[in-house]
């Protein structure tokens, strides 16, 4: 579409540059700006412009155009307002979706920018009314309609108009009451309260007084004879004749009209498809409540500006002139447009240039115009962000059949493609403890084992009064959420279920199911040591990624291949997940383009492979639905521009953001459809309202009023006082408009996870103990000397609480990778759960890879200092003998290998005068203790505990590998 400087009202030059409301009024056949301090104030006699800009994730900036038209507007003035929304979407490049707004009739959208609602005024400019003079308040009557947004209309001050069926405000001088008709709705009297803390605010300055009269209530009490005694009295209400405004338009078939010459013709077709529609012809889709004005993109806008009188006509001819008109661009349409027809291809985007914009905005920087805003910004890039707490504790059940099997601490983050598992973290929240219980579905698993994972986590569920947020995952589209809490994740192939055994004998499908002995290829991928992933893929060369790092092992044979695209901090992760899968163990190194035989043989030989990142949906700007199930069957409708007051505790909505699906039950949801959260997501998922090629493996959670995690809260500006009231939304907003309070909520607690090792309400062996995970510790941290985890956990234990410093938070324990610990079942209490964690330090265990450990002292002098019995050792002095021995150990001089010592400038890489006849891949032994300790900064039995690529770093970083 060619754009001129004579299609540019000057009025709209610079429209659109930043997100926000805009608002033009028609005077004199004129759009002029009106100021924001009037936004949402309108005139019956007057037609106005708005432009919405919102600022999408992608960076982009879209734009939506409404015109508003009084009710008492002259046509003139009108027909002005509809051209002048086109010339406004042509100095915008000509992409905007535009509505036609009618007094009375809005589209929710519309009425969304201006919350909680619009009560347009008598009056207007010269051109088409005259302002109604000011004159002494008057009592008015309004009656307020929606569930989610209110349409507010000014009736006729009579007992006439009251029906059963509606709510109604009375505004008077000195009180505001609100008639709740016995047919009403609990939502619709929870938003009309909304309507009357506006009209308190706005046309009482917040000081008068509010009383809520129910329908059908007798004069028992002053504040309804009060009501009555306006009306002249209680009488019966008479039944309610639908008059033609309160009419819902018919439903009818789409029908498509093809615009020539100004006239609107049918266009013949047996269904509805893309094809129908001519890039160089505007069209014209009648669907009862809403005609769609479709705008091809080589149409000229004199050719836009007729088809849009086109369309103004047919509904004058039909008697819909309070149909919603909405008119798009191809390439830009609406979902609820291409919903009509029969096929849409996904690919049918036209590809569309910067010209229309660049153009417009040539043309408005010769003026000397800031043309930013007409130009796409540039995407925002941003690092995927955590919005959950990682110092909780984990639990993880492997499913069996119809039974759960817990998996120790060792095992609870390796996964297997053919089984299912349960998980359970609880976490610290804002005011109280928060947890989650979910499953995870292996590629490999079997359907029955699925059925079993989801009834035995609702189990779980229902044993902690429904609390707990519930999520569905599947592999290979787990949420960062879900790899933050396992920080190092593995997926082997093949299954140790009965439920995948028996599959795969029945199908006479071999077993591949890991084997340490076996060839196998893992793909390394992560963003950092708290997000870390192995997953096990077909050990063949077209597997490989040169955007990943990968560990192959055959038995004792192991390679750790780096692609060419990798980064040190993926070789780094790579090297981690080989201390878990393969500890102790030596590898080969091989980079991408200088692989050994060896190497290809085990892969089967080299053949072509990818280079690409593999992509993950990201996530897209939130939709929020409230939704109605009854019979299997799903409706849902949009909420724009929503707030957490959008959320009413009588219904279910879904939080739709493409990459996580979230269903939030409200507590007065009944019980039988709280049961059916689950397939209430699954539901959205199969019918993909937005066409956004939602998968059906999408991550799905549950989320219950009151316990909302953090990950969900995000989407709001966030009141967890208003989610914890009594009461339905009618009540609690009644309190807030009455009081300006709010009503008893529920004080948090915390709440110790619950253990499902048995029934005894003794801690069991199989509950773990709380994790210390920090998501900011670095691994390169170095502990203060003398201060140990165990001496600083005991320490906070036994520390005077009411001594303590308020500023400074108690000392917290940081693992790098912690894991859960089940704690003995005998110890309960905080003072023995620190001894105990403190015993477990002494402990002669087998090594951990990925937590280094700087202390080791024989378990036979550790009993003196943890014997629960020994009261007469002072807990100080245990402390202090702890210490001294820590210290004491550290200082030991280490050079009992028999070793000659060299000097640190003979031993490295790069000496002039290099040390004949020594082992060059161990130069850091031949170091004296006191130099070792110089360079390393550590002695020699920690630097020794060190997994082997962080001694190699070290190594390398002092010339010394």
């Amino acid at each position: 579409m060619a754009v001129s400087m004579k299609d540019l009202d000057p009025a709209f030059q610079g429209a659109g540059q930043k997100a926000g409301l805009e608002i033009w009024r028609i005077e004199n056949f004129k759009p002029v700006p009106v100021d924001k301090s009037l936004h949402g104030k309108f005139f019956t006699g007057d037609s106005y412009v708005i432009l919405k800009t919102t600022a999408s994730k992608s960076g982009a900036l879209r734009h939506d155009i409404h015109y508003w038209l009084g009710k008492d507007t002259s046509q003139d003035e009108a027909g002005t307002a509809a051209i002048k929304t086109v010339e406004l979407d042509a100095a915008l490049g000509g992409r905007a979706v535009q509505y036609r707004e009618v007094q009375g009739h809005e589209t929710e959208r519309f009425l969304s920018y201006f919350k909680p609602c619009i009560i347009p005024q008598e009056g207007g400019v010269a051109s088409g009314f005259k302002c109604a003079e000011a004159e002494e308040y008057k009592i008015h009557l309004y009656v307020c309609r929606g569930k989610h947004v209110v349409h507010v209309k000014e009736v006729p001050f009579a007992r006439s108009s009251l029906s059963h069926d509606d709510i109604f405000i009375l505004d008077t001088q000195s009180k505001i009451f609100q008639f709740n008709g016995s047919n009403s709705s609990i939502q619709e009297r929870a938003k009309a309260l909304e309507v009357v803390q506006y009209i308190k605010d706005t046309y009482h300055h917040g000081k008068c007084e509010v009383a809520a009269i129910e329908d059908g209530k007798l004069m028992a009490d002053a504040e309804t004879g009060e009501f009555w005694g306006f009306f002249g009295g209680f009488a019966p209400l008479p039944r309610k004749t639908a008059n033609e405004e309160d009419k819902a338009a018919d439903v009818v078939p789409a029908k498509l009209f093809h615009v020539e010459k100004g006239k609107a013709e049918p266009a013949e077709a047996d269904s509805l498809t893309r094809d129908l529609l001519d890039t160089n012809k505007c069209y014209i889709l009648d669907c009862g409540a809403e005609v769609f004005l479709w705008m091809g993109r080589s149409t000229s806008l004199d050719e836009r500006k007729i088809a849009s009188g086109a369309a103004d006509e047919l509904l004058h001819s039909l008697d819909r002139t309070r149909s919603h008109v909405v008119r798009v661009i191809e390439g830009f349409e609406t979902v609820a447009f291409r919903a009509n027809f029969d096929s849409w291809p996904q690919t049918a985007q036209v590809a569309v240039s910067e010209d229309g914009r660049g153009k417009v905005a040539a043309l408005l920087k010769r003026q000397g115009l800031n043309v930013k805003g007409l130009l796409k910004a540039a995407p925002v890039k941003e690092e995927p962000q955590l919005y959950i707490d990682c110092t909780g504790s984990l639990q993880v059940w492997r499913v069996n059949g119809s039974d759960k099997t817990l998996l120790p601490a060792s095992d609870q983050s390796k996964f297997y493609s053919g089984d299912c598992y349960i998980f359970h973290y609880s976490y610290p929240g804002e005011d109280k403890d928060e947890n989650l219980i979910g499953t995870w579905f292996g590629i490999q698993s079997v359907e029955d084992e699925r059925a079993s994972a989801v009834t035995l986590a609702n189990k779980m569920i229902e044993a902690m009064k429904s609390l707990p947020a519930q999520a569905r995952i599947y592999e290979g589209s787990e949420p960062i959420e879900f790899f933050a809490i396992f920080q190092s994740f593995i997926v082997f192939k093949g299954g140790l279920g009965d439920g995948f055994k028996k599959y795969i004998a029945e199908k006479e499908i071999p077993d591949d199911t890991y084997s340490e002995e076996g060839i196998a290829l893992f793909r390394v991928q992560g963003s950092g040591p708290e997000n870390m992933q192995a997953i096990q893929v077909k050990p063949v060369s077209s597997s490989l990624n040169s955007s990943y790092c990968y560990i192959l092992h055959s038995g004792s044979t192991i390679f750790m291949w780096s692609g060419s695209l990798t980064t040190p901090e993926d070789q780094e992760l790579a090297e981690r997940q080989l201390d878990i899968i393969k500890p102790n163990s030596q590898c080969k190194l091989q980079k991408e383009g200088a692989e050994s035989e060896q190497f290809w043989a085990l892969l089967g030989g080299k053949t072509e492979y990818p280079s690409q990142k593999i992509g993950r949906d990201a996530e897209s700007d939130p939709h929020l639905f409230a939704c109605t199930f009854s019979n299997g069957d799903l409706k849902v409708k949009e909420i724009f521009n929503f707030t957490q007051d959008d959320l009413m505790t009588e219904d279910v909505f879904i939080m739709d953001c493409h990459c996580n699906i979230f269903v939030w039950i409200g507590k007065q949801v009944d019980a039988k459809t709280k049961t059916q959260a689950l397939t209430i997501g699954e539901k959205f998922l199969e019918r993909d309202f937005l066409l956004e090629k939602l998968s059906r493996e999408t991550p799905l959670y549950v989320v219950m009023e009151g316990s909302e995690p953090s990950f969900f809260t995000r989407f709001f500006t966030w009141d967890s006082a208003k989610s914890a009231m009594h009461g339905n939304s009618f009540q609690r907003k009644l309190a807030i408009v009455k009081n300006g309070g709010t009503p008893a909520v529920d004080k948090p607690k915390r709440r110790a996870p619950v253990s499902y090792g048995g029934r005894s309400s003794v801690v069991s062996a199989d509950k773990p103990q709380q994790r210390s995970r920090s998501m900011s510790s670095s691994p390169d941290r170095v502990r203060v000397r003398g201060r140990s985890p165990a001496f600083s956990a005991l320490a906070a234990n036994f520390e005077n609480l009411n001594a303590r410093n308020l500023s400074t938070p108690p000392p917290m324990v940081k693992k790098l990778y912690p894991k859960s610990v089940a704690p003995d079942s005998g110890i309960t209490a905080p003072k023995a759960s620190a001894i105990a964690a403190l015993s477990a330090t002494f402990e002669q265990a087998p090594r951990e890879p990925i937590i280094p450990r700087t202390l080791k002292v024989s378990l036979g002098a550790s009993k003196p200092v943890l014997g629960l019995d020994s009261k007469e050792i002072p807990i100080t002095s245990r402390i202090e003998t702890l210490t001294i021995q820590e210290d004491a150990k550290e200082g030991d001089v280490e050079d009992d290998e028999g070793l000659p010592n060299y000097p640190y400038e003979r031993l490295i890489t790069t000496s002039a005068d290099p040390v004949a006849e020594i082992d060059v891949t161990k130069r850091e032994t031949y170091l004296s203790s006191v130099e070792f300790k110089e360079k390393f900064g550590m002695t020699k039995a920690a630097f020794y505990k060190l997994p082997k690529w962080k001694q190699n770093k070290l190594k390398m970083a002092l010339q010394l590998f």
